[in-house]
């Protein structure tokens, strides 16, 4: 009975490993059956996702929410313990959350997260034990679906691909704060949900030559709170890129040069919060775009984001205590900030020195327009010290307030605050706040479109504390909360991505109501009469401004913008600071 117990189980043993496989040959991608040349399509790669799902209980697939292109986005989750609960896993589980075919151009990550799931699941490489990982299969549908072979001019492969822009022809990587699409509401939505502690989004470079198949594009690490960002530039960072160079796949910070040399030194991009790891650093997850080379072939890229994957899936299981514990401690420390930095420059006095590996470049004359043109040789590979300014240091600051408060009708932004899970409080009576009262000084704008916007830029305000009656319906919003980074970034107009610079508040820069200048003439000799003071200052202004004494309706214009009778809107931000508890 023996004999025949040990026959059977081994047997048995036999046809699981042939059963498995068999599942192997089946669970096979276009990527596989094309011997790399080929990118799943949208469809192509939801049956993959769903096949798994229906063959392994550690990995479940969803439908959350909608996008331009009227299909459903979708999450697919790996959980060795095949709980997909996230009130449950986020509390003793790192999550880590990837995003794909933002760009469907740049399709590397598609491909290469339906190859680490499907071996996860086969167990072709280590499960983990303390990592949950997510991964939106395509995030820009619209793009994916609009498939061609010629719009990435400069990538070597695949045969065919998506387009950048999505349905609308946004680029969803520039979306993620003003929010225009149902993509960018959703991406909101699902951030929530799965709460990531690191979060990768999957992309192809444009720019310079050299050696390198993977660059990485980690959150710039001042703007993260001091031993966040420390971490993951003293350890995180070194760490990936060791075990990458260990496996035989040097990788690089992502070149940020164009039309010149790397060579000559260059700087770390700056992620605001427009971009997908400027976003979700706001709630300190650790986030990290891997930008493969355009002109390396398509495979050698699929198998580089995978790998790097793979390692950085090893990384968070080694410190998955670490890091849930720096992120908290985050959250406490900005609570006890008492200002918050909105604008940022590089800081010259500290540089990173990198043993970058290029090529040799030359500048002849092009047989297209007999200019200067930039030419690589690869046949003439270095290995040189290059300047890298990774370090950047705030330029202004701004105390942060108790409170905001918004007065009512701005229900676009109330929507995204909703969508960001901010806390806040209708008011139910008239209640009189000691507020700080911003005035719009001066402002640029950019007189080129940009992702449907014509956006501001170098915003100054002018800042005064009044008493002013808030009434029913206005909204409360307490910064004593994890969104207090988001509200930072968006509710002061002198951050880069401001409401205010992308639009949103563009109503007050126009005057509703004016003067007929023969009316106010009589009211302007009226006024001066009374208010000897303004009197004083208006014929002192003429004396030192020739222009001024020349200009008729400037003169009277001058008088009603101090009077009464001024547009009390025009010009007034229709949010305000609560500095007192």
């Amino acid at each position: 009975m023996k004999f025949i117990f040990a026959l059977s189980l081994v047997l048995s043993l036999i046809s699981c490993e042939t059963q498995m496989e068999s599942k192997t040959k089946e669970i096979t991608t276009i990527f596989e059956k094309s011997n790399g040349k080929e990118t799943a399509t949208y469809l192509q790669a939801i049956d993959f996702y769903i096949e798994l799902a229906k063959e392994f209980s550690e990995i479940n697939i969803q439908t959350i929410g909608s996008t331009d292109s009227g299909y459903p986005l979708h999450i697919v989750t790996y959980n060795t313990e095949a709980e997909f609960n996230f009130n449950k896993i986020g509390k003793e589980k790192n999550v880590i959350l990837i995003n794909n075919g933002i760009h469907p151009g740049e399709s590397d990550g598609i491909d290469a997260s339906m190859l680490l799931y499907r071996d996860l699941a086969l167990k072709k490489i280590r499960p983990p034990k303390n990592t949950v990982l997510v991964t939106i299969p395509v995030y820009n549908i619209g793009g994916a679906l609009s498939r061609n072979s010629t719009s990435r001019t400069n990538q070597n492969g695949p045969n065919s691909y998506g387009f950048r822009g999505n349905t609308k022809n946004y680029d969803l990587n520039r979306d993620f704060i003003k929010a225009d699409t149902k993509n960018a509401h959703t991406f909101s939505k699902i951030f929530h949900l799965v709460k990531p502690d690191i979060f990768i989004d999957n992309h192809v470079s444009n720019g310079a030559d050299y050696q390198y198949t993977l660059t990485h594009l980690f959150t710039q690490h001042n703007k993260l709170d001091g031993e966040l960002g420390e971490y993951l530039h003293q350890e995180m960072m070194p760490s990936l890129e060791k075990s990458l160079t260990d496996a035989g796949w040097d990788i690089t910070p992502y070149v940020n040069v164009f039309n010149t040399v790397p060579e000559n030194g260059f700087h770390q991009f700056m992620d605001y919060p427009r971009y997908s790891t400027g976003y979700t650093a706001l709630w300190n997850t650790l986030g990290l775009m891997v930008e493969t080379h355009m002109l390396k072939p398509y495979k050698q890229r699929v198998e580089g984001t995978y790998i790097l994957m793979a390692k950085l899936i090893d990384l968070a299981e080694k410190d998955h205590k670490k890091i849930k514990n720096l992120r908290e401690h985050s959250f406490e420390r900005y609570l006890e900030k008492m200002t918050y930095p909105l604008q940022w420059a590089i800081d010259s006095t500290k540089v990173s020195l990198l043993e970058f590996k290029g090529y040799s470049a030359d500048t002849l004359v092009s047989e297209v327009t007999g200019l200067p043109r930039l030419k690589y040789d690869q046949k003439k590979p270095f290995t040189q010290e290059v300047t890298y300014h990774n370090y950047y240091t705030p330029t202004k600051e701004v105390e942060i307030p108790k409170a905001y408060l918004i007065k009512k009708g701005w229900e676009n932004i109330i929507t995204l605050l909703e969508n960001n899970q901010i806390s806040y409080e209708i008011l139910k009576e008239k209640k009189t706040y000691n507020v700080e009262s911003y005035k719009i000084d001066t402002f640029e704008t950019y007189q080129n479109s940009y992702e449907g916007h014509y956006p501001h830029y170098n915003t100054n305000v002018v800042a005064t504390l009044e008493n002013i009656e808030f009434t029913p319906g206005d909204i409360l919003v307490p910064t004593n909360q994890k969104g207090l980074r988001y509200l930072m970034e968006t509710l002061e107009p002198e951050a880069t991505d401001s409401f205010f610079n992308w639009n949103f508040f563009d109503v007050i820069l126009q005057r509703k109501e004016g003067f007929s200048p023969y009316v106010f003439e009589d009211i302007a000799l009226a006024t001066l009469k009374k208010d000897s003071k303004l009197k004083s200052a208006f014929i002192l202004k003429k004396e030192r401004d020739s222009l001024f004494a020349s200009n008729w309706y400037a003169q009277l214009d001058w008088i009603y913008k101090r009077s009464k009778h001024y547009d009390p809107h025009f010009m007034q931000y229709p949010v305000y600071r609560v500095l007192k508890d």
